[in-house]
Order: structure tokens, then sequence, then C-alpha cells
């Protein structure tokens, strides 16, 4: 699983470079508001793990509002593009979060991680270890898939299953599978509470500016939402 989702974003990575982090009003205009929104409102000289960075967005955000950041992704190849985006701004690594991390306990004030436990089967070693090494009290922000979205793709149609999916993603007139894993609500949330408090759920909603550009789009996420943020505490 791991490789061929190295393969996928290995793949992806230009894209996300030159268009997903400007483009794309999924991440413009629907995830990353709320995200943000979650954030302490002063991140100067904290320290940040951008867990899953792909081409560095929230990277160079974080550096921007003060932080000290540690930016790691799977991906050689969006590795690669967060460097170019923020040079030598960052500590950028190539890392799986599916294996011990090496980082000294309680490194980190917050820990943030955009769309990418979805591609993880297992959470138990990734949230054992963010456990770790985040700091007593700080804050664990990370968005996936909503559990009603992925649901469409589930091959039984049995929500309540931990289920494989490859999804297909067009690109450039190419077909590119991307493999992740669908969880029930209830597996999300208790294999967070397991490690963390939870200071809130947000089933986020598209801004405004969405609604102009797609109005269609607009109406069906206010229906049915495709990600689903947790807002949590060491």
């Amino acid at each position: 699983m791991k490789d061929r989702v190295i393969q996928a974003y290995n793949q992806l990575a230009d894209d996300y470079e030159f268009n997903v982090d400007q483009r794309s009003i999924y991440n413009t205009e629907y995830e990353r508001p709320e995200m943000v929104k979650q954030m302490p409102s002063n991140l100067n000289n904290l320290s940040v793990l951008d867990a899953g960075c792909a081409a560095g967005w929230y990277t160079s955000q974080l550096i921007r509002e003060g932080a000290t950041v540690t930016a790691i992704d799977i991906s050689p190849k969006m590795v690669e593009a967060t460097k170019r985006r923020v040079k030598d701004k960052a500590n950028v690594l190539c890392l799986s979060l599916e294996e011990e991390l090496p980082f000294e306990d309680n490194s980190f004030d917050l820990i943030i991680s955009s769309l990418v436990l979805h591609y993880i089967n297992d959470w138990e070693l990734t949230f054992k270890e963010f456990q770790r090494i985040l700091k007593p009290g700080g804050q664990f922000i990370f968005s996936v898939h909503h559990p009603t979205m992925d649901i469409r793709l589930a091959k039984e149609g049995d929500y309540f299953s931990h289920e494989f999916i490859i999804d297909q993603w067009k690109r450039d007139g190419k077909i590119i599978e991307v493999p992740f894993y669908r969880r029930p609500m209830q597996a999300i949330l208790n294999e967070t509470l397991k490690y963390f408090k939870l200071e809130r759920l947000i089933e986020p909603q598209p801004t405004e500016e969405f609604k102009k550009i797609d109005p269609k789009g607009y109406h069906k996420l206010m229906t049915t939402p495709h990600f689903l943020i947790i807002n949590a505490r060491n």
C-alpha cells in the first residue's frame, strides 16, 4: 500500500505544486479556511509538524506566521516541491507516518495533517507517535475524507466497514489510481479518543467565494460534506 501511495503522489506532485495549491477550490475555499481557523491565533515561535505536507502550502503559511516548521511527506517528489517552495526556512524530510518518527518526545506544540490519514490503514502507531512527540496540552488538527463521501465508492455499500478503495483521478488526460482506506465516523472518533482529547469536530462548509465560482458544487457540499476536521489536544 505504501508503495502505491508513493507512486500516486509522485505522479500528482506537479499538479499539486502548480495547480491544486492555487486553483482547487475544494482546497482553497473549503478545507483550508476551516483548518486555518482551528490553529492558534498566534503561531510565533511555536514548533509545528506538518505531517503529510504535499507540495508545502501549509508549511509556507506556518512559516509566514512565525512558526518553526518541520514538514514531512512519504512522496520524494512532494518533498522536492516543498523544498522548492520554502527553501531553507523549514526542515523538510521524506518520512512515512506508518513508522516510528525520528523526533524527541514533546518536540512539537502543534501537529497538523491535511487530508493524509485516510491513506493509512492502521492509525495505532501513527497516533501513538503523534502523542509522544506532541507536548502536553499540544494541539493536533487533522482533516480526512468524510465517511458520507467515501461510501459512494464502497464496493459493498457497507458504511460500517473498514475498506481499502482505489479511486481514479483524471489529471492531464491520464488516469491516476489513488488508493485509500474508508472508515465509519465511530472509528475515526474512537481511534482519536484513544490518544487525544477531542476539542471540536468540524464538518466544514464552503466559502461564499466557492459559491460564486461553482454554485452547483457549493449546493452539493452544503448538503453532503466531503471532508471532516478533528481538533484535538494531547
